[in-house]
C-alpha cells in the first residue's frame, strides 16, 4: 500500500508553540469546488511540512490542500469514504512506529504547533486517494511475473538467482520479569548465550529448552525472507539450520529464534517482492499524477482577496 504519511514523523523537530486559531487564521484564502481552506489551514500545513523535512512553503502547501479538496470530493462521487475508525488507527500506527504513546505523539504535535486534527486530515485525503486510484485503475496496477522478470533483466540482475527461503521457526523466549535489575538481565542473558551455545539441533534443542526453568518455547511460524526486514533477512541467512539466533530483548524477556527448516523458494524472493513494489509505485504514481490533474482542470478554484 502507498502510503507517504508513514514517513512524515521520522524526525519532529519542535520548535514551534501551539496557539489556538486566531480572527485573522479564519480567513478563507481559497474555495476549491466549494470547499474553503483558511490561512488556519495553510500555516498548518506548512508547519506540517516544517517536520517532515520539506522546506515550508506558502504556494505549495495552498496546492497540497486544494489537491486533498478535490481527492476527497471525486471519490465521494464514488461512494468512496474513509471511515474515523480507520484514521485513528493510522494516527495511532505513526505513533507506534516512533515508539511513543499516541498521548506523547499528540504533545510532540502540538509543541510544533501543530493540531492532530491537521494530521488526520492529511491521512484521510491519502487513504480515500489510494482507495480511489486502486479502484479506478485495478487493472493497469497489475503486477505480472513477465513485468518483474523484464524489470530484472534491464537491471542487470537478471542472470542472478532471484531465490527466497521460507523459514520454519520455533521463538525461545527467556522470561525476564518486568523491573528487574541489570544484574538480574545481565544474569538471565548468560542464561540465554549459555543455551545458545548448547543448541545444536532442533530436536533435542528444543526438548532441552523446555526443560529448563523460565524458559519458553511457542509454536512454530513460518517466514518468507520476502516479508522480512533486510537486516533480519541477514541475520536469518546466517544462521545454520538447528541453531538459535542471537538474544533480543523484548517486553517480556530475552527472545531468540531456531532454525528449524530453511529452503528455496522461487515464487517470491526479496529482489521480486522489491521490483514488485517498485513498479507498483510507478504505476501509482503515473495514474494518480494523469487523474489528478484531469480533476483539477474540471475543477473551480477561486482566490479570495484579503488584503
Amino acid at each position: 500500500m502507498i502510503a507517504r504519511y508513514r514517513a512524515w514523523f521520522l524526525s519532529v523537530v519542535v520548535t514551534l508553540t501551539f496557539a489556538a486559531p486566531t480572527t485573522s487564521y479564519a480567513q478563507v484564502v481559497v474555495i476549491a469546488n466549494g470547499s474553503p481552506i483558511t490561512e488556519y489551514d495553510i500555516q498548518q500545513r506548512m508547519k506540517l511540512d516544517a517536520i517532515s523535512q520539506k522546506s515550508p512553503n506558502r504556494q505549495q502547501a495552498i496546492n497540497d490542500l486544494i489537491d486533498d479538496r478535490l481527492k476527497i470530493a471525486r471519490a465521494k462521487v464514488y461512494g468512496l469514504e474513509v471511515g474515523d475508525s480507520e484514521i485513528t488507527g493510522a494516527f495511532e500506527n505513526m505513533a507506534g512506529r516512533q515508539h511513543i504513546t499516541v498521548a506523547q505523539f499528540t504533545q510532540v504535535l502540538e509543541r510544533s504547533g501543530i493540531s492532530p486534527n491537521t494530521v488526520k486530515a492529511r491521512i484521510r485525503a491519502e487513504m480515500t486517494w489510494q482507495q480511489l486510484i486502486r479502484g479506478k485503475y485495478n487493472s493497469s496496477l497489475q503486477i505480472g511475473d513477465s513485468d518483474i522478470a523484464k524489470a530484472l533483466k534491464d537491471k542487470n540482475e537478471g542472470d542472478a538467482p532471484a531465490v527466497g527461503y521460507i523459514y520454519t521457526l520455533y521463538p525461545v523466549m527467556v522470561v525476564v520479569a518486568r523491573g528487574s535489575s541489570e544484574a538480574t538481565i545481565s544474569a538471565k542473558r548468560s542464561e540465554a548465550e549459555n543455551l545458545r551455545s548448547r543448541f545444536a539441533s532442533c530436536a533435542d534443542g528444543l526438548a532441552m529448552a523446555r526443560g529448563l526453568r523460565d524458559v519458553a518455547v511457542r509454536d512454530p511460524i513460518t517466514k518468507n525472507s520476502a516479508d522480512l526486514s533486510p537486516q533480519l533477512r541477514d541475520l536469518l541467512g546466517n544462521i545454520q539450520v538447528g541453531r538459535l539466533t542471537p538474544p533480543e530483548v523484548t517486553a517480556q524477556g530475552l527472545q531468540m529464534f531456531a532454525v528449524c527448516n530453511k529452503k528455496e523458494s522461487a515464487t517470491d524472493s526479496p529482489q521480486k517482492r522489491e521490483m514488485r513494489e517498485q513498479l507498483f509505485v510507478k504505476r501509482f504514481e503515473s495514474e494518480s499524477k494523469k487523474y489528478l490533474d484531469e480533476i483539477r482542470k474540471a475543477a473551480m478554484i477561486e482566490y479570495k482577496n484579503n488584503k
